[in-house]
């Protein structure tokens, strides 16, 4: 399906060149696999990965000035976000509001592998566990 959401002669490029930056190597352990901040790519989003075995596991309760949106990779999480309590699996995603607590953990059974997306050029976090 063809889209044409906009006329692309109305838009000027910024002059920024295209980038590649390793996210992570796949051959290091460990549930936080590595992260780009946006400034080190000139982009408005900052993109980390988190991946672990372990059910039950996962980043403690925290809050961003800013949205975070989580993409399933593989395997199966419970979200809390506020007062809401969502369940995920692979291929679905999860949007966390600015200002709203979050956490999530592995449902399993196996792996979850996660990219979560910070709606800012740099990661800015206050952990509230």
């Amino acid at each position: 399906m063809a889209r044409r959401d906009f006329d692309p002669t109305t838009v000027t490029a910024d002059g920024r060149p295209a980038t590649t930056e390793r996210l992570f190597d796949p051959s290091k352990d460990g549930p936080w696999r590595g992260s780009i901040d946006g400034l080190a790519m000139g982009a408005s989003v900052t993109v980390l990965a988190y991946g672990t075995d372990k059910v039950g596991e996962g980043p403690r309760l925290h809050v961003h000035p800013y949205d975070e949106t989580f993409i399933v990779i593989e395997g199966r999480a419970r979200f809390f976000v506020g007062d809401a309590t969502l369940d995920a699996a692979q291929g679905e995603v999860v949007l966390g509001p600015k200002g709203v607590p979050h956490r999530f953990e592995n449902l399993g059974p196996g792996r979850l592998q996660t990219i979560d997306i910070h709606h800012s050029p740099t990661w800015i976090q206050t952990d509230l566990e």
